[in-house]
């Protein structure tokens, strides 16, 4: 095998069971960052081992044994006969054949789930809880973390080194917190989820426009979590995925390319995950305790989800209920969205004002959005020229090589 056939292979893997690969170490080692270190090292030796003697029957268990074997050698090295050594040593030649596998699947979401947890740990700030739980739950690169956080790249690097350092320092084990601890906790875990969700329904780079992968990743999360501590927001949430995700199926034609709002098929909308998100919300709803900001953006997606159309749709709603999120959870994504839908309710002259006072402030300045909105509301309005000019501009800020063949259609069409 090739060295590019065996990283290829190794990526694969990894972006597939990384997070279950470093909640095993940490279970087993019971350290944190020590965990994500060897399963750095495990990689390294997969990417020689592969290409030389090809991909193993069972590569995660692979990397995982590989992973441990570092471990019992680390811990060689602190202290000769070290009580946690020879019991680790004991434990792996002990363990039956087969017994490399991963574990079984029950204790996986409780390992995975745990991970999310101590990478959210309270003594870390919430900005470095969710930069780190991203890198290693989620597999995200740093620099699509540096993009959903609006920052620079070295920014997202330098948080994350941050963290890790202080979860070693603070000795925290690794362990699903009890039932009074979570709460606090919760929130962070929540925001991971949904910005997993996030990169995968609209990756910021690559070739691909929709990771279903990642998408499917965050909806399984959610519902593991859920089970654990059932809150309006975690209903919220699973009703924000599904009705999103029931737009998967339509929002790519035969060759793969992008398949806008207007233009889908919403006969190929996934019903079953409609009924799931209006089940959910419904839930979420009912707790008497009002709608938080996944439930809100859920009730977006609902209008979506029902109308027959975009002509069809209650953009009216949807200004009201962006204007509620915005007081909620104020972004400056949020307002441009909010923008969009006044110009869908109102006209796209009033949709055009919104988005040039943001520009003016200086608000998601270096993202492709706010460019590719205004293109697309000067297109509306006839000013070819302008709308040209700002599309280009977003495909010059835009990541994802099938976002910029949208965008690239919307210049031709102009032509």
């Amino acid at each position: 095998m090739s060295g590019a056939e065996a990283r290829g292979a190794v990526e694969a893997v990894w972006r597939m069971e990384s997070a279950r690969i470093v909640g095993a170490l940490a279970r087993y080692t019971g350290d944190f960052p020590l965990a994500e270190d060897l399963a750095q090292e495990a990689l390294a030796e997969a990417l020689v081992s592969w290409s030389v003697n090809g991909i193993p029957a069972e590569p995660a268990g692979w990397l995982l044994t590989t992973g441990r074997r570092r471990a019992i050698d680390t811990f060689r090295r602190r202290a000769a006969r070290d009580e946690k050594y020879a019991l680790l040593a004991s434990d792996l030649a002990a363990e039956e054949p087969g017994a490399d596998t991963l574990f079984d699947p029950d204790a996986i979401d409780d390992d995975v789930l745990a991970l999310m947890f101590i990478s959210c740990h309270p003594v870390l700030a919430k900005e470095a809880r969710i930069a780190l739980t991203l890198r290693v739950v989620g597999g995200l690169g740093s620099d699509e973390i540096a993009k959903a956080f609006l920052v620079p790249v070295a920014t997202i690097q330098a948080r994350i080194t941050r963290a890790k350092k202080t979860l070693a320092a603070a000795q925290v084990p690794f362990a699903v917190p009890e039932p009074h601890e979570r709460a606090e906790r919760l929130s962070s875990v929540l925001n991971v989820i949904y910005l997993i969700f996030t990169e995968g329904s609209f990756a910021s780079g690559g070739a691909e426009w929709i990771r279903t992968d990642l998408a499917g990743e965050a909806r399984r999360l959610a519902r593991v979590l859920v089970r654990i501590s059932p809150e309006p927001e975690v209903f919220g949430l699973i009703a924000l995925m599904e009705l999103t995700a029931a737009r998967f199926p339509a929002r790519l034609d035969a060759s793969g390319r992008p398949v806008l709002l207007e233009d889908q098929d919403r006969r190929r909308w996934d019903q079953a995950a409609i009924l799931r998100g209006r089940a959910a919300l419904a839930r979420a709803t009912g707790s008497g305790r009002g709608l938080g900001a996944y439930g809100l953006q859920a009730s977006i997606a609902e209008c979506h989800a029902v109308a027959h159309s975009v002509a069809e749709t209650d953009w009216q709603r949807i200004v009201i209920l962006y204007e509620a999120l915005d007081r909620l959870a104020p972004s400056p994504v949020v307002e441009l969205n909010r923008a969009v839908a006044v110009a869908m309710a109102s006209g796209p002259a009033d949709g055009l004002e919104l988005v040039e006072a943001m520009a003016a402030r200086g608000e998601l300045a270096g993202s492709h959005l706010p460019p590719a909105v205004r293109g697309e509301m000067l297109t509306r309005l006839g000013r070819c020229d302008d709308a040209r000019s700002a599309l280009l501009q977003a495909m010059a800020l835009c990541g994802n090589a099938a976002e910029r063949a949208v965008l690239q259609r919307k210049v031709d069409e102009l032509s």
